[in-house]
Formats: structure tokens, C-alpha cells, sequence
């Protein structure tokens, strides 16, 4: 039976990929295909992207809008953490499904079946199986097929190194080389959460790369090994975004007030890191007119799509949705000489992340660069493909590599021939 192998080091860009900083994934490249105009989907923040991942869709097809969005609920507009363990099962109570499409979990449901380890946020690791088709083992709670709860020790892990370490050593001892399911997939918290923490290109950043580049390193030689023994592995390695540098924290909801009064009662802002999801009330479309007018005059604003334009960027107006901005950003250094600076949107509750520190969501260059290499039939050893490539190009690629259909999918196969 062919397999699939999927690591997803959850925020690292693609520059950092180098001999010097991280010599296995470097490596890597010689033996794969190197995806050099890959992009994360608008915003591009990890959960909104799991999903993506998960279905081969766009949000506009699967329904997770975002890190931070709205629900338009019987009581009318709410503002949801979608990393929450229990948001999706929350949105299936109000909508009637978890995700609008299926998971790859769903699909490979009695085809050799999937186990998903995650050690991001439970709401991020949930999207790529909320329905619990498949074994997910995540901190908060981990499910086999049907729902039922797991004992797996994965409770005392952290969102960290350490964290990361302990299960990629669980996934190469006892998925790949013990249960063997159709897709073994492995999405680490790191580099992501101590980049929200640590200054891009500081030594301690170019440490904590290393230490990545290290895990990623066991399991391309575990893949090795299987190959060896006669599998037919697909080894997918990439990331879900890119980082770059905050420079300063906008008050989304209070400058959107301050020019359109109104905009304080009828109009919601879901926060995204250097994105904003703003959200009308249905009852106030009168309101659209006036932010259509006053966005894009506004300093803080690098890139605004309204209502018209959603489809263009994977979104539609579902929940009340009417603009997707992309907050400032700019090619200037850090002071670790690293590109790429951007403001981000103050969040509804708790602090913004800190000045000077690694943030994303929006559609700066290097937060729209992240990784991707692809190792197996139907892709060259050493080979640069340039045309644009996406995350929901994943799933497909996953699927015709095991030889089944990716019907209904926004992404394509990216196999050659």
C-alpha cells in the first residue's frame, strides 16, 4: 500500500531554509522538489490554514474564516476563538457541520485510514479531523475512529521544543513504523509559538531554528528507512505561513469607529495577528458604503478586500463578513537585519503580540512564503518549480499519490505529468 508522510513546522519561512541555519531540510532539497512560489491562503493564520489543508478548499468552502471570527447565531454576530477545543463543535451545533466540505481524514475513512498528531492549538489540530474519522492525538484531548477518548499520555506535553521532540519520537516509533496508517501526519508548534516571543534572526531564533531542522531530520530518516524496506512513501514537508517583524499595534476597531460612529454597535473586527476580519451586522448594510470609502484611506492599511472582492481571496460574505484587510507592512530589516516588518490588529481581549516580535495573518512577502518540499512519484530529486502553489494544493496531491479521487476540491495535484 502506498503511504503519505506530512510535517508541517508550523510557521517557519521559507529563507531560513539554508545550509548554515538548517542543514537537514537543505539537504532535503537535493532529493525533492523545492516549491519556490508556494503561498499561505488571506489571513493566514494557522487554523483558518488547517483547514484549508485538511479539505483542499478555500474558506469560502469549508467555513473556518479565520484564527479569531464571527458566527452569525440565532442571538445574532458572535466572536469566536476558533482555537478552542470545542469551537467546531460549537459551529456544528449552530450550522450543521463542523467544516462545509469533507477532511482527508473523511476521505481516507476505511482506505488505510489517517493518524494526526498536533501540537498546536486544539482548534487548529481538530480542523484536519473534527468528525473524528481517523486517530488525532493532540494535548487536550486525543480520539480514534468514532469519537472515543484516548489515554495517551499526550496531556503533559507543551506547545514548545520539548513538546515537539516527544512527539516526533511517538510518531516515527509508533505510527510510521508502528500502525502504518495511509497518512501519517505531524503538525509541531514550533517554530511558530517561540517566534511570537523572540526577535526573527536573534541568536536565540537561530538556535531554535537549528533545534527544528533537528526534528525534521529524524523524520526524513525514518522515511529513508521505510523507503528501504520496500514502502512507497510521499514525504510532504512545509509550513503553514511565514513570519514577520511587529512594528507597531492599530486599534482596528476603535479607528473604524472614529471615522463611522455607527461602526461601534453594528460592526464587528476579529483581530488576526496583521490581519482583520471585519464583520457587518445584516441589519446594517448601509454601514459598507461608508467602510468601502474609509479603508482604504486609512495609514494602517496595506491591502483591504471588500464584499465584492471576497470570492477573489477564497472568501465569501458568509457570518456577515465584508472586509478582509491586511494590515501595513514593509521589505525594511529588523534589527537582526531580517525583512519584512508589519503592524498588526489589537485583539478583542488580552494583548497584542510584542513589538518586535514574529506575527502573521496578513499578505506581507514573508508571511506569504512558506515552505514546501515534496519527496516521492511524480516529483524530481533537486528540481525548483516556480509556478504559484498553495496549501490547498496539499490534500489533492496526498490523494492522487494513494490513488483516489480529489473531487470537490479547490487545490490541484501537484505531481508531475
Amino acid at each position: 500500500m502506498r503511504r503519505a508522510v506530512v510535517l508541517i513546522l508550523d510557521g517557519l519561512r521559507r529563507d531560513f531554509v539554508t545550509p548554515e541555519l538548517m542543514p537537514h531540510l537543505a539537504s532535503f532539497r537535493s532529493t525533492a522538489t523545492w516549491f519556490d512560489g508556494h503561498r499561505s491562503v488571506f489571513p493566514s493564520v494557522t487554523r483558518c490554514v488547517s483547514a484549508c489543508f485538511a479539505t483542499g478548499c478555500l474558506p469560502a468552502r469549508h467555513g473556518l474564516q479565520a484564527n479569531t471570527m464571527v458566527l452569525q447565531e440565532p442571538h445574532g454576530q458572535v466572536l469566536h476563538d476558533a482555537g478552542e477545543p470545542g469551537f467546531l463543535d460549537h459551529r456544528r451545533r449552530v450550522t450543521g457541520r463542523s467544516l462545509d466540505v469533507p477532511t482527508l481524514a473523511e476521505r481516507l475513512a476505511g482506505q488505510g485510514g489517517s493518524v494526526i498528531m498536533g501540537n498546536v492549538s486544539p482548534g487548529a489540530t481538530y480542523a484536519h479531523d473534527p468528525d473524528r474519522f481517523g486517530f488525532l492525538h493532540h494535548r487536550v484531548g486525543s480520539f480514534a475512529p468514532g469519537g472515543e477518548a484516548l489515554s495517551d499520555g499526550f496531556d503533559s506535553l507543551r506547545p514548545d521544543l520539548a513538546g515537539d521532540a516527544a512527539m516526533v519520537d511517538r510518531f516515527i516509533t509508533e505510527v510510521l513504523f508502528g500502525r502504518q496508517p495511509a497518512l501519517a501526519q505531524l503538525w509541531t508548534a514550533e517554530p511558530d509559538h517561540a517566534q511570537h516571543m523572540m526577535e526573527l534572526g536573534s541568536p536565540a531564533h537561530l538556535a531554535l531554528l537549528r533545534r527544528v531542522d533537528a526534528h525534521a531530520g529524524l523524520v526524513i530518516e525514518a522515511v529513508e528507512r521505510l523507503r528501504a524496506a520496500g514502502e512507497d512513501v510521499l514525504l510532504l514537508i512545509g509550513s503553514d505561513h511565514g513570519h514577520q517583524t511587529v512594528d507597531g499595534v492599530v486599534d482596528v476597531a476603535a479607528e473604524l469607529a472614529a471615522v463611522l460612529p455607527e461602526a461601534a454597535e453594528a460592526v464587528t473586527v476579529a483581530a488576526n495577528g496583521t490581519a482583520a476580519l471585519v464583520y457587518v451586522d445584516p441589519a446594517r448594510p448601509d454601514l459598507i458604503a461608508g467602510l468601502r470609502a474609509a479603508l482604504p484611506q486609512a495609514a494602517w492599511v496595506d491591502r483591504v478586500v471588500g464584499p465584492d472582492g471576497l470570492a477573489e481571496v477564497g472568501h465569501s460574505t458568509a457570518n456577515g463578513l465584508a472586509f478582509l484587510i491586511g494590515m501595513r507592512s514593509s521589505e525594511e530589516t529588523n534589527a537582526h537585519g531580517v525583512p519584512g516588518l508589519s503592524l498588526v490588529a489589537k485583539p478583542h481581549v488580552g494583548k497584542a503580540g510584542g513589538l518586535g516580535f514574529g506575527q502573521h495573518g496578513g499578505v506581507g512577502r514573508w508571511e506569504q512564503s512558506p515552505v514546501l518540499l515534496v519527496q516521492g512519484d511524480g516529483f524530481a530529486a533537486g528540481s525548483v518549480r516556480q509556478e504559484p502553489t498553495s496549501v490547498i494544493d496539499a490534500a489533492p496531491t496526498i490523494l492522487r499519490h494513494l490513488g483516489m479521487p480529489a473531487d470537490g476540491m479547490d487545490g490541484r495535484a501537484l505531481q508531475a505529468g
